[in-house]
């Protein structure tokens, strides 16, 4: 009988090989364009606790695909979370200063340099995508464009700029977070599933409810840890969230509803699973330390 890896060591696995595909796919320091291709890589390699990249990676295996097929989808999805979170700390956007316990993109490399780096990964993470080994690699570049774009991540980020400083209902702030971080989860999920065996209709309903109460639960818990967090802890300036204003789980329903919410998110993503039964178990972990993480 073959040993099941613990989950520590699936994850550091996976981790690891994701980190080895976005190596392959961020240009390497030429010297014409040097300053933009170290700025992409800074923002990418090295850091992160690639939860978008284990969540393909998990769907792969609940589909029965083999990890090297999984590594394009899961680099794919860390380049355009790699971009979406250059772009978010600039000056006008979120204004921040620190990303993974280091200074952000543009501090580091200006706001041009910035800009254009983060322009360039969401461009290399399609050809990346383009070029995977797929059923269909252009269906699975409009998904993660629809992900991506107005009616998805940058949308909620419209919106989460448009509520600083005023009050949402639960039901607005569920709808920003579905969009800003729950669509590229979702997406993460299906582009993984979509490197294995065909699913049925039904399968993939339940994948998306997976991933709708897991991707909110993130956001849900990022909320109690900028309130709960220390800046040493997260790696990014805790507390921001309340300094500027901003409509949060805890500012709604404070901070012992946040964590019930989440735990009940925990609940629904598992009975989202009960259909696949043990080919769910990585994913069914991943909802898990979603909920009990601590930066």
């Amino acid at each position: 009988m073959t040993d099941v890896p613990d989950f520590a060591a699936w994850s550091a696995d996976r981790r690891s090989r994701v980190e080895r595909a976005l190596d392959r796919a961020i240009p390497g320091r030429t010297d014409a364009t040097r300053g933009l291709a170290e700025a992409m890589r800074y923002a990418t390699l090295g850091g992160g606790k690639r939860t978008r990249a284990l969540l393909a990676y998990a769907a792969g295996e609940l589909a029965g695909a083999l990890p090297d097929d999984v590594d394009a989808p899961a680099a794919a999805v860390e380049m355009v979370h790699a971009y979406s979170l250059v772009h978010d700390d600039l000056p006008a956007m979120d204004d921040d200063t620190m990303r993974r316990g280091r200074p952000t993109c543009h501090v580091a490399f200006g706001e041009a340099t910035a800009l254009l780096a983060g322009d360039s990964l969401q461009a290399e993470a399609f050809a990346v995508l383009g070029r995977a080994r797929m059923r269909d690699a252009g269906a699975a570049c409009v998904l993660l464009a629809e992900a991506s774009g107005a009616a998805g991540m940058a949308g909620g980020q419209a919106i989460d700029l448009d509520a600083t400083g005023r009050a949402m209902t639960e039901g607005e702030l569920e709808t920003m977070h579905r969009m800003k971080t729950g669509a590229l989860i979702r997406v993460s999920v299906r582009l993984g599933a979509a490197t294995g065996r065909p699913l049925a209709a039904a399968e993939v309903a339940a994948l998306d409810a997976y991933a709708g109460a897991a991707g909110l639960a993130f956001q849900v818990v990022d909320d109690v840890l900028d309130v709960e967090g220390s800046t040493a802890t997260l790696g990014k300036t805790a507390g921001k969230d309340a300094a500027r204003g901003k409509p949060t789980y805890v500012s709604l329903l404070g901070l012992a509803g946040a964590k019930a919410r989440a735990a009940a998110l925990a609940d629904e993503a598992h009975a989202a699973l009960a259909p696949f039964g043990a080919a769910s178990r990585r994913l069914a972990e991943i909802a898990d330390g979603i909920v009990r993480r601590t930066h």
